[in-house]
């Protein structure tokens, strides 16, 4: 989930992706809220390749002065102030970018991106040649090197919901004829790459993780043997987690329609079920569908904790209540969670609320759906053929709402 809250300039590429005191703000908050382990947004590596607009952005050529390292460490240090870690989600795009902002992306593979339901254009993209994963590599292993130095404690490599990571792992986006191509160990092999690269730039201590589709090995069925193979694997290079997640642009699998997933809450339990059972070193983590205290506590059974991303959009001190035993579960939002283009947009309106210290809007309420619908859709109509970002980089909304800074946590 991005808070879209980095700087933007749609010419000025150098001042793209520096933490603003919004964003900052916001990360303060659930810190507050004695959120464990905070996850940023995507962190891209290449200024010329977002995600979208407001995206925060580790160049590779960035130094460890100036402004744009001076912001990064002010977010850490608001971030743990609590007590909570906090690590920065390091990504980039590949073919998942919008074709406005970079119109030659590059893949696995050169199989476009057609998802109408964002309601954005992706252009073709081009296989990446071996001086791009190279030159990738370093982007990586640069971003955790550049973190660690600014405070953050580690990071996890987005490698789901269709990225380029994804894009490598995937049979159906990763066609290459090459070592990168074909079996499981050539289709993660350059997330292996820059496992090492980062090891050799970071202190044993910086924590690595990385976050994986269950999707991905759904292609024509579910394949359990090579799920369990990328696990033993990822284990075996010292990744310090695995989060489990799901879904593409195209194809999103937060669904809650499954009996198994209404019934345990958690979108991707029966997946990790199969997979963490060999997992010894490695901490496995799930996210999607976690909203009352019983789903969260049936779930620690198998895996070792869980994320929590829109509910915290909604109640930032949600983690507070929970273990002071204030709640029992998360408000219960009265939102078809099934539009993952709207609740995404909805999202990134309550960090902006956040943001600006304002308790976010309660979509408990079905009269606060409808408005905030209304301002969402109105916001897309705004931004469609908009380079310049003037429309804004999240919806916006207007009205009394309590102040966080002195809110009973």
């Amino acid at each position: 989930m991005s808070e879209r809250l980095a700087t933007w300039f749609n010419y000025d590429f150098t001042a793209r992706g520096i933490p603003t005191d919004e964003l900052i703000n916001a990360y303060k908050h659930w810190g507050e809220g004695e959120v464990g382990i905070i996850l940023t947004g995507n962190t891209m590596i290449a200024l010329d390749n977002l995600e979208t607009e407001g995206n925060l952005v580790i160049p590779p050529d960035a130094p460890f002065t100036g402004r744009r390292f001076d912001k990064f460490c002010h977010l850490a240090t608001e971030s743990q102030k609590h007590g909570s870690l906090i690590l920065a989600q390091v990504s980039h795009p590949g073919r998942q970018t919008p074709a406005h902002l970079q119109p030659n992306p590059i893949s696995a593979s050169d199989v476009q991106l057609h998802a109408p339901a964002m309601g954005t254009p992706f252009a073709k993209p081009r296989p990446a040649t071996a001086d791009d994963i190279s030159a990738l590599i370093e982007g990586f292993a640069h971003a955790a090197e550049y973190l660690e130095k600014a405070g953050f404690d580690g990071i996890q490599l987005h490698g789901a919901h269709g990225y380029l990571l994804s894009q490598f792992l995937s049979e159906t986006t990763n066609l290459r004829k090459d070592s990168y191509g074909g079996c499981l160990a050539n289709r993660m092999r350059i997330i292996l790459e820059i496992r090492e690269g980062i090891r050799k730039r970071v202190s044993p201590s910086f924590i690595v993780g990385i976050k994986i589709n269950s999707v991905e090995f759904q292609v024509n069925e579910f394949q359990p043997d090579e799920a369990l193979q990328l696990c033993a694997i990822l284990q075996n290079h010292r990744f310090d987690f695995v989060e489990l997640s799901g879904g593409t642009y195209e194809k999103m699998e937060m669904d809650y329609k499954r009996d198994t997933t209404k019934k345990r809450e958690a979108f991707f339990m029966d997946f990790a079920e199969d997979i963490v059972a060999n997992l010894r070193e490695t901490k496995s983590f799930v996210t999607g569908g976690f909203r009352l205290v019983k789903g969260v506590v049936d779930a620690l059974d198998t895996i070792d904790g869980i994320g929590l991303g829109r509910p915290i959009c909604q109640e930032p001190f949600l983690c507070s209540h929970i273990l002071s035993q204030k709640v029992t579960g998360s408000i219960s939002q009265a939102l078809d969670e099934s539009d993952f283009g709207l609740t995404v947009a909805i999202a990134c309106l309550q960090i902006k609320q956040m943001a600006n210290d304002k308790q976010p809007i309660n979509l408990g309420k079905p009269e606060n759906v409808d408005l905030v619908t209304r301002l969402v859709v109105e916001w897309f109509q705004r931004k469609k053929g908009d380079l310049s970002g003037e429309s804004g980089l999240t919806p916006a909304i207007s009205g009394d709402f309590t102040d966080l800074t002195t809110a009973v946590i």
